[in-house]
C-alpha cells in the first residue's frame, strides 16, 4: 500500500500508512548505514519539533506566514514535540552531513499532519514549514537544543544525586582513619571521609566545566539559512526564533552573533564533548578507587564492602564482583572514544559548512546518556550500599609504617627512615622498630605517633 508523492527529482512511492514524504523516503532507501541501530531518538525529534513550531511563530509575527498556516504548523509540531509521531522519523545518523534529510523529514511530517488537521489550508514542507530556514541552520540549532536539554534535564540531576549520596558517605566515614596510598604504596594516614570528599570535589569541578562549556551551545544558528548570510529570511527572524525557542524550552538561548561560524564550525559542541570527557575521567577515577578498595575479600585490600547485586561467577560459588564499577568504567571508555570522534568531526568544516553535524550530535548525546545512566546506576546500586570493613582497615593501619612521618620533627628524617626500613625488613611493627633502634622510647612513640591526628594535621 503506497501513495505517490513527488519532489524536484520526480515521483516517489511512499508507504501509505506513514506521514513522511518523498525526500524522507529517498533518504530511507539511499542511506542504509546503521539502519535499525543508529536512528534519531526522542531528544532530536523533540528538538526538530521545537524548531519548526518556533520558526512558524516567528514567521507569523513577521508576516511571512498567514496566522492560519502558522497555527496549523504549530499544532502539528506540538504533537511531534510531545512524542506522538516518533515512528515517523525513521532516518539514520549516517546521512548527508548537513542533516538535510532529517530536516526535510520534519518538514514533510509536519506539513502532512497540518494538511490533514486543517483541510482548508495547503501547507507546503519547503515553502511553509521550512520558511526562513535552511537545513544548514536548522540542524545546528537542533544540535544545541537537544544537547543542552539533555545535559540540564538528565545529566545534571543524575550527577547531583550521586554527589549527594557521596556526601552522606563522607559524613558517615569522617572518623574512619585508614592507610593513605601514593604510587600504589602505603603513605600518610587519611580518613575514608577525606577520600570520598576528593571524589565529590572531582564531580563538582567536572560539572562546573560542563556548565561553563554550555554557554557556547546557547547560541543558535537559526537565521543564517544556507551559508550564514540569512538569504531568504527576514533580518529579525534569528533573534525572534531564538526568543520563541527560549520560551518553549524554558532554557536560555540566543541568536548566534556570527552565523558563518555557527554553520561552518562546531567548536562549542566540541567543547561540551571535552567537558563530558572530563566528567567521564572523574567517574573513572571514582569507580576504579571503589573497585580497588573492595578487592579481595580475603586476599586483597578489602577495606570497602560493596553490595552483592548478583552472583559474580559461573564457576566460583559465592564470588561477588565490582560489576557496577566495571559498567561505569566501560561507559567512561565509550565517552572517551565519542569525544575523539567529535573532536575530529568538528575539525572538518570546509568553507561555509561543516558536513559532520549528525555524527557530532549523535556522539555528544550518547555521551550524555551514558554518563546520566551510569551515574544513576552507580549511585543506586553501589554507592548507597558502600560500607567500610573496619577490621581490615584497622589491621592494615596497625601493621603499616604510615606513622613514620610523625617521627620526623623529633628525630629527623634519616633516623625515621632507618626505623621504617628496620620494621619492614624484620617484619615487626613501627613501634617495635622505633624502640629497638634506641632512638625513641615507648612513651615517646605513643605521644608522637597519633594516626588520627596525622589525618588532621594542625599545621
Amino acid at each position: 500500500m503506497v501513495r505517490v508523492e513527488h519532489d524536484s527529482l520526480g515521483e516517489v512511492q511512499v508507504p501509505a500508512e506513514h506521514w513522511w514524504g518523498a525526500q524522507t523516503e529517498r533518504c530511507r532507501q539511499n542511506f542504509p548505514i546503521g539502519a535499525g541501530r543508529y536512528r534519531w531518538g526522542r531528544p532530536v525529534i523533540r528538538a526538530l519539533g521545537i524548531v519548526k513550531k518556533c520558526a512558524a511563530q516567528a514567521n507569523a509575527q513577521l508576516g511571512q506566514l498567514s496566522r492560519s498556516k502558522a497555527d496549523a504548523i504549530v499544532r502539528s509540531a506540538e504533537e511531534v514535540i510531545a512524542g506522538r509521531w516518533d515512528g515517523e522519523f525513521p532516518l539514520v545518523v549516517f546521512q548527508t552531513g548537513s542533516g538535510t534529510q532529517s530536516n526535510m523529514n520534519a518538514n514533510e511530517v509536519i506539513a502532512n499532519l497540518a494538511n490533514s488537521n486543517a483541510p482548508g489550508e495547503h501547507v507546503h514542507p519547503n515553502d511553509d514549514v521550512n520558511r526562513s530556514q535552511s537545513s544548514n541552520d536548522v540542524f545546528p540549532t537542533v544540535m544545541h537544543i537537544a544537547a543542552l536539554e539533555q545535559i540540564e534535564d538528565e545529566l545534571s540531576p543524575a550527577v547531583a544525586r550521586l554527589s549527594s549520596s557521596l556526601a552522606a558517605k563522607q559524613a558517615e566515614f569522617a572518623g574512619v582513619v585508614m592507610v593513605g596510598r601514593t604510587h600504589l604504596q602505603d603513605a600518610a594516614p587519611v580518613t575514608l571521609g577525606q577520600v570520598v570528599s576528593g571524589w565529590i570535589a572531582q564531580l563538582d569541578a567536572a560539572m562546573a566545566g560542563i556548565v561553563s562549556s554550555m554557554d557556547g551551545i546557547r547560541e543558535l544558528a537559526l537565521g543564517g539559512t544556507a551559508v550564514g548570510t540569512g538569504l531568504n529570511a527576514p533580518r529579525e527572524f534569528g533573534e525572534l526564533a531564538a526568543s520563541e525557542i527560549s520560551k518553549e524550552t524554558g532554557k536560555e538561548f540566543r541568536s548566534a552573533a556570527n552565523k558563518f561560524a555557527a554553520l561552518s564550525a562546531h567548536d562549542s559542541m566540541a567543547a561540551v564533548s571535552g567537558a563530558l570527557r572530563n566528567l567521564a575521567g572523574a567517574l573513572f577515577k571514582i569507580a576504579n578507587d571503589v573497585r580497588w578498595y573492595s578487592c579481595g575479600p580475603r586476599a586483597g585490600i578489602a577495606e570497602l564492602r560493596i553490595p552483592a547485586n548478583e552472583p559474580g561467577s559461573s564457576i566460583m560459588p559465592g564470588k561477588v564482583n565490582p560489576t557496577q564499577c566495571e559498567a561505569l568504567l566501560q561507559a567512561a571508555v565509550q565517552v572517551f572514544g565519542n569525544d575523539h570522534a567529535v573532536a575530529f568531526a568538528a575539525s572538518q568544516g570546509n568553507f561555509q559548512l561543516n558536513t559532520f553535524k549528525p555524527i557530532i550530535l549523535y556522539n555528544v548525546l550518547e555521551s550524555v546518556a551514558l554518563l546520566s545512566e551510569g551515574c544513576r546506576s552507580f549511585d543506586e546500586r553501589c554507592v548507597r550500599g558502600l560500607e567500610p570493613n573496619l577490621e581490615k582497615i584497622r589491621e592494615h593501619l596497625e601493621g603499616s609504617l604510615v606513622g613514620a612521618p610523625a617521627l620526623n620533627p623529633h628525630i629527623g628524617y634519616e633516623k625515621a627512615a632507618q626505623i621504617a626500613l628496620l620494621a619492614e625488613r624484620q617484619g615487626i611493627t613501627l613501634r617495635e622498630a622505633a624502640v629497638q633502634s634506641g632512638a625513641v622510647t615507648e612513651s615517646q612513640f605513643d605521644e608522637w605517633v597519633r594516626l588520627e591526628e596525622m589525618a588532621h594535621p594542625a599545621g
